[in-house]
This record gives C-alpha cells, sequence and structure tokens, in this order.
C-alpha cells in the first residue's frame, strides 16, 4: 500500500502565451520533509499554487490525489479544510493586529458570530509555545522581527489542524540565527507531530539539511527526485538537475580595474524617522572608486537598507548630517529625483512592495526612472519606449511572454532583472544594490554577478549590500563591515573571510558593552 500522501499526476497549467506546468508528475510520502527546487520559472510556486487551490480546479488539467482521495480545489479554503495550508514568501499577517489575532485570522475562535477572546489567547498562546515564540500574544506584528512572523504563520497554520505544510522560500528574507532556529523547528514538527512538508528554497544548504526527498523542476517538468538515503546529494549535484549542467563557479571571475575614488560619504549621522531624538546611523564614513564593487556585510538590524535609502535623495531618516561627494564636488541629495537626477541608484531589496509596479507591464517598468529621456513635451515616445524595453529584455534575458506581461506574473529572478534593468536605463554612475539576488536561484544568480563584474568594467561605483557573506566575499573588491549602525571595519578582498568581519562585529559589540 503506498504510504503517500499526495500525488499529483500530468499536472498542466498555462499564462498566455507560457506553458508554466508542462505534465508535472509530484510525489510526498506522509511524515517526510520533501524539497522542491528548480530555477526562477521552473513551476515551483505555481504547481503549489494549483494544490492550494489558489489556481483552482478547471484552470489546469491533471489529477491532484491527498489521502487516497482525488480532490478538485475551488479556493485555498477547501485545500485548508483537508490540512493543506501554504505559507508564501509574502507574509500574509496585517501588521496592525496582535499576534494572537493573526494567529486566527479566518480561523476565528467563535460562537454564533461572536469571537471569544479569552480563548483566542489562551490557545494562541499554546500555538506559539508550540513553535518557540516565547514573546506577548498582545504585541502589534509591525512590532516584531521577520523571523518571529515567520513563526506567527507557522503558528498559524498548527491552528488549522494543518497536515501537509507548505513552506516557499522560509529563510529567504532571515538572518543565519534566524534560518537555522525555522528549519529545527520544521524538524521537530516533522518528527514530533508527524507534519509532512514541502519547502521551496533557493538556498541549497538548507534543503540538504532538512529533506528526505528533493524534487527537480526545469522548464515547468519535472527531471528527477533524488532520495537523502540513497543518492549523494551535494549542492553540485541539484544545481546540475537544476540548470541541464555542471556549474563550476558560483562566482564569475574579473580582473578589476580600479580607478579614483567617484564617491565618498563623510560624517554621515541619521535620525529615526518615527522618534527625532533616536540616533540610527552614526558618524559613517565611506568611499568607492570607479569600476569597484563594495561590499556592506553586518547582521540584520546592522542599518545597512537605511544607510543606502538615507543616501538616496534621503528616502530615510529625519535630521540627515553629512557630507556626500561625487566626483570631486559635493552635491546636496535632498530628494529621489535629485539623487536619480545626479547618477544614483538604489535596488531595494522589496522589490514587490518598493521596487516594482506589479500591476502594469514589463515595457512600462523599465522606463519608469528615466522617463524624460523618451519624452518630448510630457508626451513618451511608444516606438522609443518598445525597443528600450525589447533591448533590455533580450540584454537581461528577461523570461516571459512579451514585454506587455505584467510584472506581478513573472517569477522572483525574472522581476529582479527587470527593476535591475530599470535602473540601468537611467544610466547611473553609481548603484546601491540591495540584496540583490534574495530569493533566486543560483543560475539566475550567477547571471546577476556578470551584470554587477558588467557594470564594475564600465567604470560605475558599484556598492552591494548582502546578509549572504559567500556572496559579499565572492563579488566585492573591498568590504566594509557595519554594527549597530556604525561602520566598525574594512577590509580588501583578500583578508575578508566569514571568520574576519564576525569577528570584528564581535569586537564593536563588546566595546560598546564595555563602555
Amino acid at each position: 500500500m503506498s504510504n503517500n500522501i499526495l500525488e499529483m499526476k500530468d499536472i498542466i497549467k498555462e499564462f498566455p502565451g507560457v506553458k508554466a506546468l508542462n505534465h508535472v508528475n509530484f510525489k510526498v510520502e506522509k511524515g517526510q520533509i520533501h524539497a522542491l527546487v528548480g530555477e526562477n520559472g521552473a513551476g515551483k510556486s505555481t504547481l503549489m499554487k494549483v494544490l492550494s487551490g489558489i489556481y483552482p480546479y478547471g484552470e489546469y488539467t491533471g489529477d491532484i490525489i491527498y489521502e487516497g482521495e482525488v480532490c478538485q480545489f475551488k479556493n485555498i479554503r477547501d485545500s485548508e479544510a483537508k490540512g493543506i495550508v501554504i505559507i508564501h514568501q509574502e507574509l500574509a499577517l496585517s501588521p496592525y493586529l496582535t499576534i494572537a489575532e493573526n494567529i486566527f485570522l479566518g480561523n476565528e475562535q467563535q460562537k454564533k458570530g461572536i469571537i471569544n477572546w479569552d480563548n483566542t489567547n489562551k490557545e494562541a498562546a499554546k500555538l506559539m509555545k508550540k513553535v518557540g515564540l516565547n514573546i506577548p500574544h498582545d504585541l502589534l506584528v509591525k512590532d516584531i522581527g521577520v523571523g518571529h512572523q515567520q513563526l506567527v504563520e507557522i503558528a498559524k497554520a498548527l491552528g488549522k489542524n494543518v497536515k501537509l505544510l507548505i513552506l516557499d522560500e522560509p529563510t529567504a528574507a532571515l538572518n543565519d540565527e534566524d534560518s537555522d532556529n525555522l528549519l529545527e523547528l520544521l524538524i521537530d514538527l516533522n518528527k514530533e507531530q508527524g507534519i509532512t512538508s514541502i519547502i521551496i528554497s533557493h538556498k541549497l544548504n538548507e534543503v540538504t539539511k532538512v529533506s528526505d526527498k528533493i524534487t527537480v523542476l526545469r522548464d515547468g517538468a519535472t527531471i528527477e527526485t533524488l532520495i537523502k538515503s540513497e543518492n549523494n546529494i551535494s549542492e553540485n549535484r541539484i544545481i546540475k538537475g537544476m540548470v541541464g549542467r555542471e556549474l563550476v563557479d558560483r562566482y564569475p571571475k574579473r580582473d578589476p580595474k580600479i580607478g579614483e575614488i567617484a564617491f565618498e560619504v563623510k560624517d554621515w549621522y541619521v535620525y529615526d524617522p518615527l522618534d527625532e531624538e533616536k540616533l540610527r546611523l552614526k558618524n559613517i564614513n565611506f568611499n568607492v572608486r570607479k569600476g569597484e564593487i563594495v561590499g556592506i556585510a553586518g547582521l540584520m538590524g546592522a542599518g545597512r537598507t537605511e544607510l543606502a535609502m538615507s543616501i538616496f535623495g534621503r528616502a530615510y531618516g529625519k535630521n540627515i548630517k553629512g557630507t556626500i561627494i561625487k566626483d570631486g564636488r559635493e552635491v546636496n541629495l535632498h530628494d529621489v529625483p535629485t539623487a536619480i537626477k545626479e547618477g544614483l541608484a538604489y535596488l531595494t531589496e522589496d522589490r514587490k512592495e518598493a521596487g516594482l509596479v506589479l500591476i502594469d507591464d514589463i515595457k512600462n517598468n523599465i522606463t519608469l526612472a528615466n522617463l524624460n529621456s523618451i519624452s518630448k513635451h510630457g508626451v513618451v515616445n511608444n516606438n522609443v519606449e518598445i525597443k528600450i524595453a525589447e533591448d533590455y529584455r533580450e540584454k537581461l534575458r528577461i523570461k516571459s511572454s512579451s514585454i506587455s506581461q505584467k510584472t506581478g506574473n513573472l517569477s522572483g529572478g525574472n522581476q529582479q532583472k527587470v527593476i535591475i534593468a530599470k535602473w540601468l536605463f537611467s544610466e547611473p554612475d553609481v548603484l546601491f544594490l540591495d540584496e540583490p539576488t534574495r530569493g533566486i536561484d543560483v543560475g539566475a544568480k550567477y547571471e546577476i554577478y556578470n551584470i554587477i563584474n558588467e557594470l564594475a568594467e564600465q567604470g560605475k561605483c558599484v556598492v552591494v549590500i548582502s546578509s549572504e557573506l559567500p556572496e559579499i566575499l565572492g563579488i566585492s573588491d573591498r568590504v566594509y563591515i557595519m554594527n549597530e549602525g556604525e561602520m566598525v571595519g574594512e577590509m580588501p578582498r583578500k583578508e575578508a573571510s566569514p571568520e574576519s568581519i564576525m569577528k570584528c562585529i564581535i569586537q564593536s559589540t563588546n566595546k560598546k558593552k564595555a563602555i
């Protein structure tokens, strides 16, 4: 008798001009952690949306067999009623509700339409304890970190009597410590409560750590399923299945040609936008040379994003003081349009909320930051706009049906390429790239690293902010280290290592404690 909790047979799902899933077959054994991997656009999230009813029966062909029964889910409530719960990369929490309210949102503890708040809080506390969330249940979600928010989502799933838990990029926005804690929780839920899990992740080290089986998708088709107990499941072995070839180097080689200092920030102070007495960035000094890639490393909350945004047209902070020197002259970047005009670009870490207009097409997103260059008397030249969008689509290999496709329908990696195209079209001299490869696969990462290298070869100043230390070390010529709103170290590439960077951070923390 089969021990499969789930079997998906010959699943076909099409979008206009694109076959996203092409006869996909996928089996998950009860009580296991099963990873689903593949490049961006391979069909992983689409397959899970079919399973959970987000794409309802009738919008795809094929069969979903769950616990031995053929299921035809019309919506997400149908799948949740069977114990299938999906946690998306973009967390579905309400920031201005408490943790307890969020845990039972849509699944209220009520009788005859009246919510029992005592029961809500009591049951929420029990679920929070199960996931190791040791904070008050009445805190607003907006006041807790992303790692804690992920735990709230899992507690919410447990409140729905989950049997099959689907996690889509659960650690993409987490630091190493929070990621490890989440993965340990996943293992515990599997062993102690018998919850079956499907995990989608581009962090292959995490996939190999927790998974019993790994299914590889490529171009909307099932390639293979690797079994941990039988196969040698190394990261390189998984990558070969994903991209169809060996990927020898994770980071492309380059021969840097670094010139003189072209961008400099001196004595930079920034106060919190909501509390003008709270100093968030203190006495920041750094510089970037022409043709140089500078990495900024630091733990989550170190102030790296706040620094980039405060420089980019004062998009973050109050009472900002300090000096910015570009090409030997002081510039006053008092707002975002001025920053763009002065040749700065900022690729945000949150592409969906702040980087792209998801309901608009690729063409309009690409030209958004530099419309003046293709306009006359305020009227956009459509023919020129189409040509530019087509050129960037081809150059960056953006996978889409056309430049008229909605950006929100693209995979994460292709969305990232659109936002890069947007800033390349603005013709910047200085680029701040904040988590440029977050949530995208190794193949797409390699392509983006090549783009970053090309920018440096053109003499641009490139600043990369990343929570992944191997990435910082793999692409940077020089590394600055931030901790608690201050620059606490600077190292050339040959001296920088995970150990030396962490040592620098720990020493600065201990020094502050001693004061």
